[in-house]
């Protein structure tokens, strides 16, 4: 297994958004069926300068987490998922280490992130992780906000 720094219109990160939409809209049935068009709008975002899309894979898409630009020297993370069949690997674990990795190496110095009460596993994660509430920035579908120092 590889964790890869990549392009957020690669074709595996494409599958790996398209599933994760696919779940959202199951998990928070109030988002509607696929709620995360993709290719995604807002691709370049996630591109460098001052982003990242980070994919998982062995060949096949496992997980992907993305990056961008927040502020001065903060930046976001949006769209960690793990596949079903890569699930108790510890791959978000080191999917979140890897984009924090990034976040670093583009020098941020804080990351933030917005997620829905339904994702019980990734609350989980932030909070074993080191990531702490923080205000609301976004509006639901979130309803958890989360926050890092790096």
């Amino acid at each position: 297994m590889l964790i890869r720094r990549t392009d957020p219109d690669d074709p595996l990160a494409l599958a790996c958004l398209a599933a994760y939409s696919a779940f959202l809209g199951q998990a928070v049935p109030e988002e509607g069926p696929n709620p995360i068009p993709v290719p995604l709008k807002d691709a370049a975002s996630f591109r460098p300068p001052h982003g990242a899309a980070l994919v998982a894979e062995d060949g096949r898409p496992l997980g992907c987490v993305l990056l961008r630009r927040f502020g001065e020297a903060e930046g976001e993370v949006k769209r960690l998922y793990v596949m079903p069949e890569a699930r108790g690997m510890g791959l978000a674990r080191k999917l979140m280490q890897a984009v924090e990795d990034q976040a670093r190496a583009l020098g941020y110095e804080r990351l933030r992130l917005d997620t829905n009460g339904a994702l019980t596993p990734a609350i989980a994660l932030y909070e074993a992780t080191g990531w702490l509430p923080i205000p609301a920035y976004t509006t639901f579908p979130a309803t958890h906000w989360f926050g890092k120092t790096l």
